[in-house]
């Protein structure tokens, strides 16, 4: 290990000229994206809640008579059947994520020496200074407010809230208040939708310290002053909404700065320090800006930051909701497919470290979005497939949980594997911290209904058959999107039914959900050798696709390991290397190195984890963009990059531990402290060119399986006392 520490923030020499190279804050409810200039600092204010309406129908299609016929057709051979199943609307669109304003903070032009500005991943404090002034922005935890403070000699300063941001649509009510108080000055901003009853509206209470405040609307004008303590809120609303009320509560919040920054490290540096890596990265690199580290492209010091970047924004954009595929955050009202949570691999992916990175806020916020949603994929069901049960959307935008949102060549009505992996990271959650959250039980036993109702249909071989059947976002050569038996579909009904059936042991369902389990095909092997993406013969592979929809198997799931399963291991492994990069997003090439980790093939995680680091995909935030060369602001690659580098290190499952399994050659020694595993243990791993040492700290009493690249044993792990593993060779 050098004798240098990995850095938990990143910095920049100069301010944003882009509102994506912008620091972030955040608090799951609330974002903050400070550009940090000087002269003109702007802080963009984001909210989870934060939708446009646009006029969509959010009902679920009445589909559910005309399914018999469609299901007939899809048996029959008819392998473009499901094109017309939808009741006639065009494709629809989710409401879109938008920002609410900037909050803007002019300055007299004058000489700036010494200008940076950095955020620290422990706080999340977001600062910028020159020449003796220092601003200062977070995100509070503890009192769901954007707090800013701005220091400095004989301060002044004209501040105004500004709703005039990129693609913001004609027709905006805009409306400003700003009155003096005691401590400084109120100011507010309401913003109506066009051809709505909705409205988003800011407050923002200034407090000067040392100085005058004078009314220059629709801002304030300060002079004089050492400090300027800004506390902001803003909420989506119908009608009017009660601006002194609003101030009255924020002035109910402490009035000092470092009050509130204790309130909130409280709670956010507990969560973010949980985990972390250390790669043995060149102290000198690791001295660089996060746009010096970026051109390196390679370096350990690189990976250490986007991992460290990665849990900060990751637990940043979660509370209310989990990410968007914006994370928390936008400049532009044209957020790219609406900003909304996709459920059909990006959210997946972003959430994907959540258990074992130990950050359960991940999950409860990912449990907040389902468990309000239930009673929409309960419509989804009924109205679509004639079910009892829930069957979840592709696409929400956090208001509605309708399946609204397809088309022709985007069946996301027919995908009815959504409810089993939005599910899986809250099982994943009671199996690492040994609990059975009744609301889980409840909405896996409500999956598995669903699945009695849907799985009808039976083969020669009398197997159950998914009909219809849909691989996100793929379909066989020559056919359509909707068809019969998607790998994908195959295993997320077996996993649903029998974690259902172990989260109701004993009872009549649980034997029943289990008998059904067994009743489902096996997955079928190509002429390539390669795992089909369709278990239905005839129906041929597409592998030039970014969506690896048919190796949800490998990976989330545990139903395919090269110990439990080798042959279809192998298959999966080929279905692998067949598989194109199709328009290189970074979502594709993070599955494909995740699901490389699980098949113990450190090349080819290298090999993935290279083409997002060659292809220029972070920002100077260190957020990313969803395709190459920073093109289209998008949180997938910032947010799942934390869990590839764990699964290339360490895996689990109740019953295994999987250590070093795909650590590729590049990184020959460092060490991951604090992982969570899924039987209950912590875990230190540090390693060398010479071997490693695992240091397990389980919180029950269990035997496991530990596998490592000598071969196998068996672990009998006891609460409570430590036990230290040793590696001799990697």
């Amino acid at each position: 290990m050098t004798a240098s520490a990995p850095v938990h923030g990143t910095w920049e020499p100069r301010p944003a000229a882009r509102w994506e190279d912008a620091f972030l804050s955040g608090n799951g409810r609330h974002g903050a994206m400070v550009l940090g200039d000087p002269y003109a600092e702007r802080v963009v204010v984001t909210h989870h809640t934060l939708v446009r309406p646009n006029g969509r129908d959010p009902r679920p299609p009445q589909l559910a008579d005309d399914l018999p016929g469609l299901q007939d057709r899809l048996l029959a051979g008819d392998v473009r059947a499901a094109e017309d199943f939808t009741d006639g609307r065009p494709l629809q669109w989710v409401q879109p994520f938008h920002p609410a304003f900037r909050i803007r903070l002019r300055r007299p032009s004058e000489t700036c020496h010494d200008y940076r500005r950095d955020v620290d991943f422990t706080t999340g404090v977001v600062r910028a200074a020159c020449a003796g002034w220092t601003s200062r922005v977070f995100v509070s935890r503890a009192d769901d407010v954007i707090v800013q403070l701005v220091t400095g000699p004989g301060l002044t300063l004209d501040i105004d809230l500004d709703p005039h941001l990129p693609g913001a649509p004609a027709g905006l009510g805009i409306g400003h208040g700003a009155v003096l108080t005691p401590e400084g000055a109120l100011l507010s901003l309401r913003t109506r939708y066009p051809d709505s009853d909705r409205a988003c509206t800011g407050v923002t209470r200034i407090t000067v310290s040392g100085g005058t405040a004078g009314l220059v609307p629709p801002g304030v004008h300060i002079e004089g002053a050492r400090s300027v303590l800004l506390l902001t809120r803003v909420h989506r609303h119908t009608g009017e909404s009660d601006v002194a009320a609003e101030g009255r509560a924020l002035r109910e919040l402490p009035g000092a700065y470092d009050e509130l920054l204790d309130r909130h490290t409280a709670l956010h540096r507990a969560a973010y320090e949980r985990v972390t890596l250390d790669l043995a990265a060149d102290p000198a690199e690791r001295a660089l800006p996060g746009s010096g580290l970026l051109e390196q492209s390679r370096c350990a010091a690189l990976l250490e930051r986007l991992f460290a970047a990665g849990r900060y924004h990751l637990l940043s954009a979660s509370g209310l909701f989990p990410p968007r595929l914006t994370g928390l955050w936008t400049g532009d009202w044209n957020t790219a497919w609406s900003g909304a949570f996709t459920n059909d691999a990006n959210l997946n992916l972003q959430t994907a470290s959540a258990a074992a990175a130990a950050l359960p806020e991940v999950t409860e916020a990912l449990a907040n979005l389902v468990h309000r949603q239930l009673p929409d994929w309960r419509d989804n069901a009924r109205a679509i497939f004639g079910t009892r049960g829930v069957v979840a959307p592709a696409h929400t935008d956090g208001e509605s949980g309708h399946s609204y949102h397809y088309n022709r060549e985007y069946p996301l009505h027919l995908w009815t594997a959504g409810a089993d992996w939005l599910l899986k990271p809250l099982a994943d959650h009671d199996e690492t911290h040994g609990t059975r959250d009744p609301r889980t039980a409840a909405a896996f036993a409500e999956v598995a209904l669903f699945y009695e109702d849907f799985l009808t249909r039976t083969d020669e071989n009398g197997h159950l058959i998914v009909v219809p059947s849909y691989s996100p976002e793929n379909r066989p050569e020559g056919a359509s999107w909707g068809t019969v038996n998607a790998a994908m579909d195959l295993s997320a009904a077996r996993h649903a039914l029998r974690t259902a059936a172990a989260y109701h042991p004993g009872t009549p369902e649980a034997a029943r959900w289990h008998a059904l389990a067994d009743r489902l095909p096996p997955h079928r092997i190509n002429e390539d050798g390669a795992l089909a993406e369709w278990a239905r013969p005839g129906l041929t592979d597409s592998y030039d696709h970014r969506h690896l929809s048919h190796l949800y198997g490998v990976w989330p799931l545990d139903e395919i390991t090269p110990y439990d399963s080798p042959e279809l291991a192998t298959a999966a492994r080929r279905a692998l290397e067949l598989r194109g990069a199709e328009n290189d997003s970074a979502h594709g090439h993070l599955h494909h190195a995740l699901v490389a980790a699980r098949l113990r093939d450190a090349g080819r995680v290298a090999h993935a984890l290279g083409q997002v680091l060659d292809g220029d995909f972070f920002h100077a935030s260190l957020m990313s963009a969803h395709y190459p060369k920073r093109d289209v602001y998008n949180a997938d690659a910032a947010h799942t990059l934390p869990a590839v580098l764990i699964e290339m290190l360490v895996q689990s499952t109740p019953d295994r531990l999987v250590l070093l399994p795909a650590l590729p050659s590049a990184y020959p020694e460092g060490a991951l402290r604090g992982v969570r595993t899924r039987f209950g243990a912590e875990l230190d791993l540090t390693w060398t060119r010479d071997g490693a040492t695992a240091v397990l700290r389980p919180g029950r009493t269990h035997r496991v399986e530990l596998r490592t690249s000598s071969g196998a044993e068996s672990l009998h792990l006891v609460a409570g006392e430590d036990r230290v593993l040793t590696l001799r060779t990697l």
